[in-house]
């Protein structure tokens, strides 16, 4: 059974950092395409980031919102995305998913993704 996990949220002052993890098991992710999502209270889940990978190597996808600061990357060996998030703002405040699919259609669009953690709480104080 595929499970991701994540891992890392906390609460942070504004202009902290915090670096999250998303640990997948149940098969290789390696040629997955992973993103983060993330959900505010009374919003829709939006994109963050997404990392795609093929032999030239991986790319990457960023939320205008998040751009500069937030940062994509997986280790394949550990099976493992992170997300590094630096100058953080209080608007960063949500709950952040994992998702991977084997081929999104789309990599910006939540629904394009089979597979999903449970989330993890970033809170960002002012």
């Amino acid at each position: 059974q595929v499970q991701l996990q994540e891992s890392g949220g906390g609460l942070v002052q504004a202009g902290g950092s915090l670096r999250l993890s998303c640990a997948a098991s149940g098969r290789t992710f390696s040629s997955y395409a992973m993103a983060w999502f993330r959900q505010a209270p009374g919003k829709e889940r939006e994109f963050v980031a997404g990392i795609t990978w093929s032999g030239r190597g991986s790319s990457t996808y960023y939320a205008d919102s998040v751009k500069g600061r937030f940062t994509i990357s997986r280790d394949i060996a550990k099976n493992t995305v992170y997300l590094q998030m630096n100058s953080l703002k209080p608007e960063d405040t949500a709950v952040y998913y994992c998702a991977g699919d084997p081929l999104p259609p789309n990599i910006r669009s939540a629904g394009a993704y089979d597979y999903w953690g449970q989330g993890t709480q970033v809170t960002v104080s002012s």
